[in-house]
């Protein structure tokens, strides 16, 4: 049996049509459209699944999409980076054009499906996935299940309460863990992008490894918090700033240290994860496996 597996970013559509064992016989990646509605969105992904499956050999399609989904796996709720992304019945659309099963989730969901099913979280239950990029996006795998709560939209660590005197989020919170440890919050604290801060760090400069330092503190405070609530075994940090890790993981595992009891943090290791980029597309195609599965027991 193989599947596809999407992820759709605010800059490329990532594909891949993987089998069971998780070999991945084919990938593709396209340029998201500009503005990136709904329907520009549909019709580009249409053109790349008949490029990657131009025999239809997939039994299934699974997507990821940067919001959350309905409980059901076929509504994206809200994309709120992409213009029109409302209430979008996605699945209901991909599957009148593909005669073929279609399943959605939220994209951080996805990534932490990919990364326990074929990456740094293969041999754990529970674990914390951390996406720090433009926000910072997440999910959460408690007992091997993604846990979604009774709407499907549970969990999403980077709006939880950091600082309520920090910047607004436009979630309507204020002083958020996204508004703290994402891209524009780095600028916001050095005035360099992520990559230019990292590369400063490499050659020792003092002024950007106390900047490193004070982001690692405040991601801290907030995996700190979310262990108490998930005591995960694993906690993934993904997303553009992770491969910085190196430049904050001492300040962050100090903050790990001193906010949580010994019992919370009891075997708790923090690791970048491993897929990169295809973890989205390889969760993505393993929600569609357990998504053929589920329809064939009834």
């Amino acid at each position: 049996m193989q599947v596809i597996g999407v992820d759709i970013g605010g800059t490329a559509l990532k594909l891949g049509r993987f089998d069971g064992t998780g070999r991945c016989h084919a990938h593709l990646e396209l340029a998201t459209p500009q503005p990136a509605t709904p329907g520009a969105v549909i019709t580009i992904l249409l053109e790349g699944l008949e490029r990657l499956d131009p025999r239809h050999q997939a039994s299934g399609v699974g997507v990821g999409v940067p919001g959350p989904a309905d409980r059901a796996g076929r509504v994206a709720q809200l994309a709120i980076n992409l213009p029109g992304w409302r209430d979008v019945p996605l699945a209901d659309w991909l599957e009148a054009q593909q005669e073929r099963p279609v399943t959605i989730a939220n994209d951080a969901n996805c990534a932490a499906l990919g990364e326990l099913w074929l990456g740094a979280g293969r041999d754990v239950q529970d674990l914390l996935l951390l996406s720090l990029g433009t926000g910072v996006g997440g999910a959460v795998i408690l007992g091997g299940k993604l846990l979604t709560g009774r709407l499907g939209i549970a969990t999403e660590p980077g709006l939880i309460l950091l600082d309520p005197s920090g910047p607004p989020c436009n979630s309507g919170n204020q002083g958020s863990l996204q508004q703290h440890c994402s891209i524009a919050a780095l600028k916001r604290l050095s005035g360099l992008e992520p990559a230019a801060l990292a590369e400063r760090a490499a050659q020792q400069e003092q002024t950007a490894l106390a900047h490193w330092q004070t982001y690692g503190r405040r991601l801290g405070m907030g995996i700190a918090s979310l262990a108490y609530l998930f005591t995960p075994e694993r906690v993934l940090l993904g997303g553009g700033i992770a491969g910085a890790l190196p430049y904050f993981r001492t300040a962050l595992e100090q903050e790990l240290q001193q906010r949580l009891l010994p019992m919370f943090r009891q075997d708790m290791v923090v690791l970048p994860c491993a897929l990169g980029n295809g973890a989205g597309r390889a969760g993505a195609a393993r929600l569609a496996l357990d998504h053929l599965v589920s329809r064939s027991r009834g």
